[in-house]
């Protein structure tokens, strides 16, 4: 079992998990929906798309970007698929829009 994170900007988001729940490893056509997925708003420091997007953070003394972080979990094979998903529905013709990162989940247990 692996753990996707994906870091993405704001303008984003909602293609990405578009494009997540039309995915095959998803069920397709947004059908079976047996992945638990966490969006959360983060401060990042992505390269803004525009001069609106970056603010001045007191708390963190720097210029920051308001960014989403989605995390998921999902079976080996369905690595790929995610991950290729993540990619193309993220982009944003900049040479780094954000951060997709995989991890080993070595037990979960579901909770019933």
């Amino acid at each position: 079992m692996k753990e996707v994170k994906a870091y993405v900007h704001r303008t984003r988001v909602a293609d990405v998990i578009a494009a997540l729940k039309d995915s095959p490893a998803w069920g397709g056509e947004r059908g079976n929906r047996r992945h638990n997925l966490a969006v959360y708003i983060v401060k990042g420091s992505l390269m803004p798309l525009d001069s609106g997007e970056q603010h001045y953070s007191i708390d963190l003394g720097d210029e920051v970007v308001n960014e989403y972080k989605l995390e998921l979990l999902c079976e080996d094979t369905e690595v790929d698929e995610i991950v290729d998903s993540l990619v193309a529905a993220a982009r944003t013709g900049q040479s780094n829009a954000g951060w997709i990162t995989v991890s080993d989940i070595t037990r979960a247990i579901p909770i019933h």
